[in-house]
């Protein structure tokens, strides 16, 4: 996951996760408290009305979060992005008990050690892309397909590897169920990419790791982008947006700190213990516009 820095917008919510958190620790009882379940308090904060009218609110407030945050970074391609988010029932990809709380904009967990990003950082890193019509992408780390979904509104074919095979059956099943019939879905070792669709337009991947694997760069075609916490760390990782040049090169930008879940798989460098975060990277937009709380 990533979590955006704090905007006026967001100041609200996070007192009442705050409040939650105070309340159920600090109140004297002789037996244990419950323990406090912020979705479920932030889900009661929702609009009422229907899940497409919670989508709206939740999209109006993105746009205003962002244009807080930079300005600069309120792009066409973003746009397209949020007109996306806004068309796709998020309720579908969460889990059933928690689908009251789908258009809250936070993570959820959806088993096997597994999250789905908040609609925000996905609207974030799918724009980043800046993806053509009729792209060819590489989705690494397809958790319940969500990510898939939205980029195969842009995209003429999505390639979505799940390293977890449960995850990976429910998320084709799903996508298929849903009409998203230009998705396809394999269990794999995401490190290795997918050469067999490959040169891609863009590569996302939605888990962190020390350095981007080579084989994700060599898929990625002149001109593509590929989008990846990265860092020495789990603890110094940032969204960075890759950029491989007509002569092969790489330039890269950041969009600002994230926590993700890390890429696993037998190839996978692990972390070291300590990291500094690299703040010699160029922000992509001037400021950051994803960040830790």
């Amino acid at each position: 996951m990533a979590i955006r820095p704090l905007t006026s917008l967001r100041i609200s919510s996070f007192l009442v996760m705050l409040g939650a958190l105070l309340v159920g620790g600090c109140v004297h009882r002789k037996t244990q408290p419950e323990p406090v379940d912020i979705l479920t308090v932030l889900a009661k904060r929702l609009p009422g009305g229907s899940p497409s009218a919670q989508r709206k609110a939740m999209v109006d407030t993105i746009r205003a979060e962002l244009r807080a945050l930079a300005p600069r970074a309120d792009t066409p391609a973003f746009e397209t992005a949020l007109t996306i988010v806004s068309a796709i029932p998020r309720e579908e990809f969460v889990r059933e008990d928690r689908r009251s709380a789908a258009y809250v904009d936070l993570p959820q967990d959806i088993g096997y050690g597994q999250t789905i990003s908040d609609p925000y950082v996905v609207a974030i890193m799918t724009a980043a892309l800046d993806l053509p019509m009729g792209a060819n992408v590489l989705d690494v780390g397809t958790g319940s397909g969500y990510q898939a979904a939205v980029l195969a509104r842009i995209a003429k074919r999505v390639s979505s590897i799940e390293i977890v095979p449960p995850l990976a059956t429910s998320a084709s099943e799903r996508l298929r169920r849903l009409g998203f019939a230009n998705v396809d879905v394999r269990t794999g070792d995401g490190f290795l990419g997918w050469p067999e669709f490959a040169p891609f337009d863009g590569i996302i991947v939605a888990a962190s790791a020390s350095d981007v694997p080579a084989p994700l760069l060599a898929q990625l075609k002149p001109g593509g982008k590929l989008v990846m916490p990265i860092g020495l760390s789990d603890s110094s990782t940032q969204l960075l947006r890759f950029t491989k040049n007509a002569d092969g090169s790489v330039a890269q930008c950041s969009l600002g700190a994230a926590l993700f879940v890390p890429l696993t798989g037998a190839r996978a460098r692990p972390f070291a213990r300590y990291g500094l975060f690299d703040r010699s990277i160029p922000l992509c937009f001037g400021a950051p516009i994803v960040g830790i709380l």
